[in-house]
Protein backbone atom coordinates (compact mmCIF):
# COMPACT_ATOMS: atom_id res chain seq x y z
CA UNK A 1 0.00 0.00 0.00
CA UNK A 2 1.30 3.46 -0.83
CA UNK A 3 -0.39 5.87 1.86
CA UNK A 4 1.09 8.62 0.10
CA UNK A 5 -0.37 8.15 -3.31
CA UNK A 6 -3.43 7.58 -1.45
CA UNK A 7 -3.86 10.75 0.44
CA UNK A 8 -2.83 12.68 -2.66
CA UNK A 9 -6.00 11.45 -4.54
CA UNK A 10 -8.11 13.34 -2.01
CA UNK A 11 -10.56 15.70 -3.68
CA UNK A 12 -8.66 19.11 -3.06
CA UNK A 13 -11.69 20.56 -0.42
CA UNK A 14 -10.88 18.24 1.55
CA UNK A 15 -7.63 17.66 1.45
CA UNK A 16 -7.47 21.96 2.48
CA UNK A 17 -9.53 21.36 5.34
CA UNK A 18 -8.12 18.87 6.65
CA UNK A 19 -4.64 19.98 5.78
CA UNK A 20 -3.24 19.81 9.16
CA UNK A 21 -4.63 16.22 10.16
CA UNK A 22 -1.91 14.55 7.71
CA UNK A 23 1.41 15.32 9.62
CA UNK A 24 0.43 14.71 13.06
CA UNK A 25 1.70 11.70 14.95
CA UNK A 26 -1.58 9.89 15.30
CA UNK A 27 -2.46 10.00 11.24
CA UNK A 28 1.45 9.12 10.58
CA UNK A 29 1.18 6.01 12.95
CA UNK A 30 -2.28 5.42 11.37
CA UNK A 31 -0.09 5.02 8.27
CA UNK A 32 2.31 2.59 9.47
CA UNK A 33 0.48 0.32 10.65
CA UNK A 34 -2.08 0.06 8.01
CA UNK A 35 1.08 -0.45 5.50
CA UNK A 36 1.97 -3.50 7.68
CA UNK A 37 -1.49 -4.47 8.04
CA UNK A 38 -1.72 -5.22 4.35
CA UNK A 39 1.41 -7.09 4.47
CA UNK A 40 -0.16 -9.35 6.78
CA UNK A 41 -4.07 -9.06 6.06
CA UNK A 42 -6.47 -8.68 3.70
CA UNK A 43 -7.94 -5.51 4.71
CA UNK A 44 -11.35 -3.57 2.90
CA UNK A 45 -12.27 -1.66 1.16
CA UNK A 46 -9.94 -1.80 -1.93
CA UNK A 47 -7.25 0.57 -1.05
CA UNK A 48 -8.39 3.06 -4.21
CA UNK A 49 -11.51 3.01 -2.19
CA UNK A 50 -10.37 4.13 1.19
CA UNK A 51 -10.98 8.06 0.94
CA UNK A 52 -14.36 7.07 -1.76
CA UNK A 53 -16.73 8.91 0.84
CA UNK A 54 -14.70 12.17 0.63
CA UNK A 55 -14.02 11.52 -3.28
CA UNK A 56 -17.05 10.97 -4.38
CA UNK A 57 -18.69 14.26 -2.63
CA UNK A 58 -16.64 16.88 -2.47
CA UNK A 59 -16.22 19.26 0.66
CA UNK A 60 -17.95 22.18 -0.97
CA UNK A 61 -20.73 19.64 -1.77
CA UNK A 62 -21.58 18.08 1.38
CA UNK A 63 -25.53 18.46 2.05
CA UNK A 64 -26.01 15.78 4.06
CA UNK A 65 -23.92 13.50 6.55
CA UNK A 66 -24.75 9.57 7.63
CA UNK A 67 -22.64 7.99 10.04
CA UNK A 68 -21.43 4.64 10.30
CA UNK A 69 -19.14 2.48 12.19
CA UNK A 70 -16.54 0.53 9.86
CA UNK A 71 -16.32 -0.91 6.29
CA UNK A 72 -18.16 -3.91 5.75
CA UNK A 73 -15.76 -6.79 6.24
CA UNK A 74 -17.03 -9.66 3.32
CA UNK A 75 -15.09 -10.25 0.57
CA UNK A 76 -16.17 -7.60 -2.21
CA UNK A 77 -19.16 -6.01 0.20
CA UNK A 78 -16.86 -2.51 0.97
CA UNK A 79 -16.94 0.09 -1.71
CA UNK A 80 -15.59 2.91 1.08
CA UNK A 81 -19.19 4.54 1.28
CA UNK A 82 -20.94 3.30 4.59
CA UNK A 83 -23.78 1.25 4.30
CA UNK A 84 -23.03 0.81 0.78
CA UNK A 85 -21.87 -2.62 -1.00
CA UNK A 86 -20.36 -3.50 -4.72
CA UNK A 87 -22.48 -3.56 -7.53
CA UNK A 88 -24.10 -7.75 -7.48
CA UNK A 89 -23.73 -8.06 -4.11
CA UNK A 90 -26.07 -9.10 -1.88
CA UNK A 91 -28.00 -6.48 0.22
CA UNK A 92 -26.31 -6.61 3.92
CA UNK A 93 -29.37 -6.22 6.37
CA UNK A 94 -29.29 -3.04 7.61
CA UNK A 95 -28.93 -2.03 3.97
CA UNK A 96 -32.32 -4.04 3.67
CA UNK A 97 -34.10 -1.88 6.08
CA UNK A 98 -32.72 1.27 4.71
CA UNK A 99 -34.44 0.43 1.38
CA UNK A 100 -36.97 -0.91 2.88
CA UNK A 101 -37.84 2.54 4.63
CA UNK A 102 -37.32 4.54 1.68
CA UNK A 103 -39.35 2.29 -0.12
CA UNK A 104 -42.55 2.68 2.86
CA UNK A 105 -41.34 6.73 3.53
CA UNK A 106 -41.62 7.32 -0.54
CA UNK A 107 -42.92 4.74 -2.44
CA UNK A 108 -39.64 4.29 -3.86
CA UNK A 109 -39.48 1.04 -5.37
CA UNK A 110 -37.07 -1.58 -3.83
CA UNK A 111 -33.53 -1.78 -6.23
CA UNK A 112 -31.65 -4.59 -7.01
CA UNK A 113 -28.13 -2.62 -6.60
CA UNK A 114 -26.90 -1.56 -3.26
CA UNK A 115 -24.62 1.32 -4.21
CA UNK A 116 -24.95 4.28 -2.96
CA UNK A 117 -22.61 6.11 -5.32
CA UNK A 118 -25.79 7.99 -6.63
CA UNK A 119 -26.26 9.58 -3.17
CA UNK A 120 -22.75 10.62 -2.74
CA UNK A 121 -22.94 11.93 -6.37
CA UNK A 122 -25.73 14.16 -5.05
CA UNK A 123 -24.39 15.82 -1.90
CA UNK A 124 -24.68 12.79 0.52
CA UNK A 125 -21.29 12.23 2.83
CA UNK A 126 -21.25 8.36 3.56
CA UNK A 127 -18.80 8.34 6.51
CA UNK A 128 -17.81 5.23 8.53
CA UNK A 129 -15.89 6.05 11.24
CA UNK A 130 -13.51 4.01 10.70
CA UNK A 131 -12.35 3.58 6.95
CA UNK A 132 -10.70 0.12 7.11
CA UNK A 133 -11.44 -2.71 8.53
CA UNK A 134 -9.87 -6.49 8.55
CA UNK A 135 -10.78 -9.06 6.45
CA UNK A 136 -14.06 -11.42 8.39
CA UNK A 137 -13.01 -8.91 11.64
CA UNK A 138 -15.44 -6.55 12.60
CA UNK A 139 -14.25 -3.42 14.31
CA UNK A 140 -10.68 -4.61 13.98
CA UNK A 141 -8.85 -1.39 12.74
CA UNK A 142 -11.48 -0.05 15.63
CA UNK A 143 -8.31 1.56 17.85
CA UNK A 144 -5.73 2.63 14.41
CA UNK A 145 -6.97 6.18 14.55
CA UNK A 146 -9.46 6.66 11.78
CA UNK A 147 -11.81 7.99 14.90
CA UNK A 148 -9.44 10.78 15.80
CA UNK A 149 -9.44 11.31 11.81
CA UNK A 150 -13.48 11.08 10.65
CA UNK A 151 -14.41 13.33 13.80
CA UNK A 152 -12.33 15.99 13.11
CA UNK A 153 -14.01 15.54 9.16
CA UNK A 154 -17.22 16.06 11.07
CA UNK A 155 -16.24 18.59 13.47
CA UNK A 156 -14.86 20.64 10.16
CA UNK A 157 -18.31 20.33 8.24
CA UNK A 158 -19.99 22.16 11.55
CA UNK A 159 -17.32 24.80 11.89
CA UNK A 160 -16.98 25.98 8.47
CA UNK A 161 -20.43 25.05 7.19
CA UNK A 162 -24.06 25.72 7.69
CA UNK A 163 -27.51 24.07 7.79
CA UNK A 164 -26.14 20.66 6.89
CA UNK A 165 -28.66 17.81 7.86
CA UNK A 166 -26.46 15.54 9.82
CA UNK A 167 -28.64 11.39 10.40
CA UNK A 168 -27.43 9.91 13.56
CA UNK A 169 -29.11 6.12 13.50
CA UNK A 170 -27.86 4.01 16.12
CA UNK A 171 -26.21 4.68 20.01
CA UNK A 172 -22.67 5.06 18.20
CA UNK A 173 -23.46 7.71 15.29
CA UNK A 174 -25.24 9.71 18.23
CA UNK A 175 -22.21 10.41 20.18
CA UNK A 176 -20.82 12.52 17.15
CA UNK A 177 -23.63 14.91 18.39
CA UNK A 178 -20.42 16.65 20.91
CA UNK A 179 -18.92 17.49 17.73
CA UNK A 180 -21.53 19.28 16.03
CA UNK A 181 -22.99 23.04 16.30
CA UNK A 182 -26.60 22.27 16.61
CA UNK A 183 -27.58 26.29 16.45
CA UNK A 184 -25.85 25.64 12.53
CA UNK A 185 -27.06 22.67 11.83
CA UNK A 186 -30.16 19.72 11.58
CA UNK A 187 -30.10 16.68 13.34
CA UNK A 188 -32.34 13.70 13.08
CA UNK A 189 -31.83 10.93 15.02
CA UNK A 190 -33.25 7.17 15.47
CA UNK A 191 -32.18 3.89 15.94
CA UNK A 192 -30.03 2.00 13.72
CA UNK A 193 -31.21 -0.24 10.86
CA UNK A 194 -29.70 -2.78 11.81
CA UNK A 195 -32.47 -5.92 12.38
CA UNK A 196 -32.34 -6.04 15.84
CA UNK A 197 -32.77 -2.23 16.28
CA UNK A 198 -35.39 -2.67 13.53
CA UNK A 199 -37.46 -5.11 14.69
CA UNK A 200 -37.73 -3.31 18.17
CA UNK A 201 -39.73 -0.69 16.48
CA UNK A 202 -36.46 1.99 16.54
CA UNK A 203 -35.86 2.44 12.86
CA UNK A 204 -38.71 1.70 10.53
CA UNK A 205 -40.92 5.21 10.28
CA UNK A 206 -38.06 7.71 11.12
CA UNK A 207 -39.28 9.52 8.17
CA UNK A 208 -35.54 10.35 8.08
CA UNK A 209 -35.48 10.52 4.04
CA UNK A 210 -38.83 12.74 3.47
CA UNK A 211 -37.63 14.62 6.69
CA UNK A 212 -34.50 15.00 4.78
CA UNK A 213 -35.78 16.68 1.51
CA UNK A 214 -38.13 18.77 2.94
CA UNK A 215 -34.98 20.72 5.21
CA UNK A 216 -33.30 20.71 2.05
CA UNK A 217 -36.28 22.19 0.16
CA UNK A 218 -37.13 24.64 3.08
CA UNK A 219 -33.36 25.69 2.66
CA UNK A 220 -33.41 26.53 -0.97
CA UNK A 221 -31.48 23.29 -1.92
CA UNK A 222 -31.79 20.65 -4.61
CA UNK A 223 -33.63 17.61 -2.69
CA UNK A 224 -31.78 14.26 -2.93
CA UNK A 225 -33.12 11.35 -5.06
CA UNK A 226 -32.93 8.65 -3.07
CA UNK A 227 -33.23 6.10 -5.82
CA UNK A 228 -30.95 3.57 -6.71
CA UNK A 229 -30.85 2.12 -10.26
Amino acid sequence: MNMNNVINGIEKGWKHALASEFDKEYFTALQSTLIIETKTSTIFPPEKDIFAALNLTPFNNVKVIIIGQDPYHGKGQANGLCFSVSDNINHPPSLQNIFKEIQNDLKIPYPKSGNLERWAKQGVLLLNASLTVRKDEPNSHIDFGWHIFTDEIIKQLSFQKKDLIFLLWGGFAKKKIKFINREHHHILTSGHPSPLSANRGYWFGNGHFRKTNELLISLNKEPIDWRIE
